[in-house]
């Protein structure tokens, strides 16, 4: 079925969220997609920052402290129970469904992205990611925890991973001279959701909370309304270029050492998860992935019970403090774990920037590479007590972990070619789902067992780190194993003209496929920017004021 039809031999006009719509007309200022895609992006960046919600939830029925449940309560009462609280660790699926359905809606439904178009994606990621939050606010009110898992959990973590692509096959093809910028620009905006809607979310629960309720539902229903607001603009202003579009005066440059990767043909999706390129770059993520994810999950206590009394000018270990002087390194743990997030947003952008001019290869080996030394000195730096370096190691760790996930889908572009990267890289991000599990699994179980034996709190990561350092090392072979793609899985023309005819206009002219943006719209795109970059840059700040108790 087609999005336009003839009727007596006229063309109707096509339809408000297909492709063909949304095409751009010639002097479209590109500028104005990255603001798009950060739109969508800051909303479902919330995400990381569910965990705001954990305690409110936890008490939402006794209010000032949590009501249990009977000791002899099954799971599935529990589960179904309205008279007593949720344990934290049943709110925390939540968390563990997002990543999953995320990496699974991306990868069924990327290909039919690549032909749907990137507003009609981002349309359906706005419904299932509010609409999802308001199923949850309707479970918080009539507390059946059920409601919550199906609503931000599953439909929300489709809308995750349906938003989460919508822009990546699009920007690439805007930005030709500057894929990795482009992707890195966008992405960052997930990571940065968090810091915006974390303070957000908790300065509306502090809002709505009475003697009676914990102000939880009607935050989600508030975010929920703003959230659509910003992800319906997001999509509605996204624009594709022609086929064969470039940016006036540009010329793809000649093969170098930085960009021998980079294919001129294009793959089909449905071909190049057959590729030995593909199932590589899926184990460089994967494991680039699982050693980050696991230094997030664990840095606040981490830095807690390696330095213990130390962050308070006391030689004293983490069993030996009181009450207020744990609440006081708590604080300080609080300032290292918002640094981490400024780093992690940072880093997307400074590191697949980077990836331009050192190709993405050379950056994967970067991460590897100087990730392996990090990994095995904080233990070291640790021992030592030396704040500053140990610090300063993770927030590097961080900014490499943001940097994978930013740089990933130029890679992609590199050896598939631009055609259908965001259904390819939806595909890839399985390897997310899978990072999701593993690595906090295995960080985890491996400091219960060390405290299980003995081993001091202070010294129950040094083995973790090691072994994390081991999977970079896998990380690095896996990149190093990586070639340019054999022509044979290339599409030939006319496979290649089928694709492209998917929500396609008639071919435009020559004359219509390169040109600069008009002058007129740089108003528009400064206002645009200014939309999206003023939460961004007020969570910024707020995460900046926490960061200060670490340095005092």
């Amino acid at each position: 079925m087609t999005d336009a039809f003839a009727l007596d031999g006229v063309a109707a006009k096509p339809a408000f969220l297909s492709k063909e719509r949304i095409i751009a007309k010639t002097g479209f200022n590109r500028w104005l997609v990255p603001p798009a895609a950060l739109a969508i992006h800051l909303c479902i960046g919330m995400a990381y920052g569910f965990s705001v919600f954990w305690l409110p939830l936890s008490k939402a029925v006794g209010i000032t402290a949590a009501t249990a449940c009977a000791p002899d309560m099954g799971f599935f009462e529990q589960v179904f129970a309205s008279n007593c609280d949720w344990q934290i660790s049943m709110l925390g699926w939540v968390y563990t469904l997002f990543f999953v359905f995320l990496g699974c809606s991306a990868a069924i439904w990327g290909g039919w992205l690549e032909h749907a178009g990137p507003r009609k994606a981002g349309v359906v990621s706005a419904l299932c990611w509010c609409g999802g939050l308001l199923i949850s606010a309707l479970g918080i009110y009539t507390h059946q925890i059920w409601l919550l898992w199906l609503g931000s959990g599953v439909i929300g973590g489709i809308g995750l991973g349906l938003g989460y692509i919508s822009p990546v096959s699009t920007l690439i093809k805007w930005f030709p001279d500057k894929r990795g910028m482009a992707t890195g620009m966008a992405i960052m905006g997930f990571g940065g959701g968090a810091m915006v809607g974390a303070p957000l979310a908790a300065m509306l629960m502090n809002h709505f909370a009475t003697p009676d309720s914990v102000g939880v539902w009607q935050s989600f229903v508030v975010m929920a309304a703003i959230y659509f607001v910003f992800m319906m603009g997001g999509a509605l202003a996204y624009r594709v270029p022609p086929t064969g579009w470039k940016p006036a005066g540009w010329t793809a440059p000649a093969a170098k050492a930085n960009n021998a990767m980079i294919t001129k043909g294009h793959v089909h999706v449905n071909t190049a998860w057959k590729t030995p390129q593909f199932w590589l770059v899926w184990a460089v993520l994967c494991l680039n992935v699982s050693a980050g994810i696991g230094i997030i999950g664990m840095a606040s206590p981490l830095l807690q019970e390696v330095f213990a009394g130390r962050l308070i000018g006391v030689d004293l270990a983490f069993n030996e403090l009181s009450a207020a002087q744990l609440a006081e390194i708590a604080a300080i743990a609080a300032g290292f774990t918002g640094l981490l997030s400024l780093f992690n947003i940072g880093g997307r952008f400074f590191w697949a920037s980077c990836s331009d001019f050192i190709g993405r290869k050379g950056t994967y080996f970067v991460f590897f590479g100087l990730g392996l030394a990090l990994y095995a000195s904080v233990p070291m730096l640790g021992h030592l007590g030396s704040l500053a370096l140990f610090v300063l190691a993770f927030c590097v760790i961080l900014s490499m972990y943001g940097g994978g996930f930013a740089t990933v889908p130029a890679y992609l572009a590199d050896l598939f070619g631009t055609q259908n990267v965001g259904a390819i890289h939806g595909r890839l991000l399985t390897a997310w789902a899978v990072a999701g599990v593993l690595g906090p699994v295995l960080v985890n179980y491996l400091r219960e067992y060390q405290l299980s034996i003995g081993v001091e709190k202070a010294a129950a990561y040094d083995i973790t780190l090691y072994i994390l350092s081991g999977l970079l090392v896998l990380g690095f072979i896996c990149n190093a194993l990586v070639r340019p793609v054999a022509p044979k899985y290339f599409m030939n023309e006319a496979e290649l003209a089928a694709e492209r005819a998917h929500g396609e206009k008639s071919a435009p002219a020559a004359s219509e496929l390169e040109w600069a943006a008009d002058p007129s719209s740089k108003p528009v795109a400064v206002f645009a920017w200014l939309v999206v970059g003023v939460p961004l840059a007020w969570g910024v700040w707020i995460t900046l004021q926490k960061t200060v108790v670490l340095f005092q």
